[in-house]
């Protein structure tokens, strides 16, 4: 939990360096650095089970000239692009980039074995950086992400989800000796997006379609899927649904409009899946460890709501997934909730 925190803390200090640096750009730009934090967990979905609890920090620039010279971004993410400029897109509209930390915990159904469930999926815990870049022609986005981390002990999935139960009044896991061993870990997520808005008063709708892919030990899957929204002063975003790459307000926009008017929309999100790895289920890559046979295809349902006013977004969701190994006993739900504050 400690090494957590610092974590927190780091990145509370890259979010005020990014503001820091920010002010020498306002003359340029009406769009400020904007920070969310997200929490899922499968309680909302009344499991305890699968994808247990997940937590993230985004740290969201404003629209960038470009990622190693705009004075929009702190000195160490100018540096940091200068070595990833592969990754780094070129001659778009509008382009920005986004700093991610996350922690996501795994576990099986019963949490009163300690021994080696084969039956269910391993005890896993991952914790992350990502590196973001997101770039805009008009109504198409093509957004690259660069995540590395740990998987393993040194996740600390145990001793968060020992102390989430434990304030909650809750029961521990026990079986948390069998978890996944520390390994390395990395994958490059990769997607494009196309949003679809007819001319909208203050109430209106749109629909974004996406298609990519992810590669690397960490997971490697292709997929596909959409997103409708129908509300009251829309977003000019790339989506609401928080699992999202570009989504949860992290896309260009020509406006944010910070301080507008209260604004607030539904939504509905599909997404399909074809995975070839992914390290909770098929364990450790080079070292012997649980696994369980995973399913190949895996489809997503998410609906929920967002309000937007002046530089706060809220945004509450919840998540149907199809199976995702054989002899799973339920289908996987949980709930995500994130808000947003522009800086």
């Amino acid at each position: 939990m400690l090494r957590t925190g610092w974590l927190f803390l780091a990145a509370l200090a890259c979010g005020n360096a990014l503001a820091a640096d920010a002010e020498r750009c306002e003359k340029r730009t009406d769009l400020p650095p904007t920070v969310n934090f997200r929490i899922d967990n499968d309680l909302f979905g009344k499991q305890d089970q699968g994808y247990s609890n997940g937590v993230q920090l985004t740290l969201v620039s404003p629209n960038l000239v470009d990622y190693t010279d705009d004075p929009c971004l702190p000195r160490l993410a100018r540096w940091m692009n200068r070595h990833l400029d592969a990754l780094t897109p070129e001659g778009f509209e509008q382009q920005n980039m986004v700093v991610t930390f996350a922690q996501g915990i795994f576990t099986p159904t019963d949490y009163t074995r300690s021994d080696l469930i084969v039956e269910d999926r391993p005890y896993a815990a991952a914790l992350l950086v990502g590196l973001g870049y997101n770039a805009r022609n008009g109504d198409h986005l093509r957004t690259t992400q660069l995540q590395f981390g740990i998987v393993g002990p040194s996740a600390l999935g145990e001793q968060v989800q020992n102390e989430v139960h434990r304030i909650l009044g809750d029961p521990r896991f026990e079986g948390w000796d069998n978890q996944l061993h520390d390994e390395p870990v990395i994958r490059l997520v990769h997607e494009r997006m196309r949003r679809f808005s007819p001319e909208n008063g203050d109430w209106g709708w749109d629909a974004i379609t996406h298609y990519g892919g992810s590669l690397g030990n960490l997971a490697t899957y292709a997929n596909a899927g959409a997103e409708v929204r129908f509300g009251r002063h829309l977003p000019d975003d790339f989506g609401s649904t928080p699992l999202r790459p570009a989504g949860e307000n992290t896309a260009p926009t020509h406006s944010r409009q910070v301080g507008g008017p209260f604004g607030i929309h539904m939504f509905l999100t599909f997404d399909a899946r074809w995975v070839l790895r992914d390290i909770t289920l098929d364990g450790n890559t080079f070292r012997h460890s649980h696994s369980v046979d995973k399913e190949a295809l895996v489809g997503e349902v998410g609906y929920g709501f967002a309000v937007t006013k002046g530089r706060w977004k809220f945004a509450l969701a919840r998540y149907n997934r199809s199976r995702e190994f054989e002899g799973q006993v339920e289908a996987p739900v949980f709930g995500s909730f994130t808000i947003s504050r522009a800086l």
